[in-house]
């Protein structure tokens, strides 16, 4: 996968509902109201949420229940067509606020609030893909978990920069610099 050299363009609210919309319209699916409803009730948690978590809010928002597995497979149509990450770890789903921009994943998620933040490096996930190419893998989708706390600064959790670009810079030597990755998975 190329490095892209752009930026994304965060969308909310109604914004993100249009995009979406858009997005998976423009992949030849339809946008039905029970769609809207579940990209509405995923798109207001700020944490990974399970299809259970939505199908309770969903149901309760159309006054009738609406079953899981129903969840479950409209949110496999929202990663198929990004307009959703899954973190496999949690079993859980977040909302893309850029559906028109596709990218693997890499998630910094939080032992101790249960966020999970989204960040793209193309080079870094790039370089998976050729690992997996090297071990004689084909990698349809990779996902990058990194698991640990989030910085506190005042009364707020924050994910300081500098030190989302450092540990990006420590995964970068450990699949890139070093190939430790290819040399172990080549063996």
């Amino acid at each position: 996968m190329a490095t892209h050299a752009h930026h994304h363009h965060e969308h909310h609210g109604h914004d993100l509902a249009d995009a979406a919309k858009a997005a998976l319209t423009a992949a030849g699916e339809q946008w039905t109201d029970m769609r809207a409803d579940i990209f509405a009730v995923l798109a207001t948690f700020d944490k990974p949420a399970s299809a259970y978590d939505i199908a309770d809010l969903v149901s309760q928002k159309r006054g009738k229940r609406v079953a899981p597995n129903s969840v479950y497979r409209i949110l496999d149509l929202f990663v198929s067509n990004n307009l959703a990450s899954r973190v496999e770890s949690a079993n859980a789903y977040l909302a893309n606020a850029h559906p028109g921009c596709l990218h693997d994943c890499i998630f910094l998620i939080c032992d101790t609030c249960g966020s999970a933040t989204h960040i793209d490096d193309d080079s870094l996930t790039g370089n998976v893909r050729k690992a997996a190419e090297a071990a004689g893998f084909h990698a349809v989708r990779p996902v990058v978990e990194v698991r640990g706390t989030r910085l506190r600064v005042g009364f707020g959790l924050y994910h300081n920069a500098g030190d989302v670009e450092r540990l990006l810079q420590r995964l970068r030597e450990v699949f890139i610099g070093e190939n430790i990755l290819v040399s172990e998975l080549a063996n």
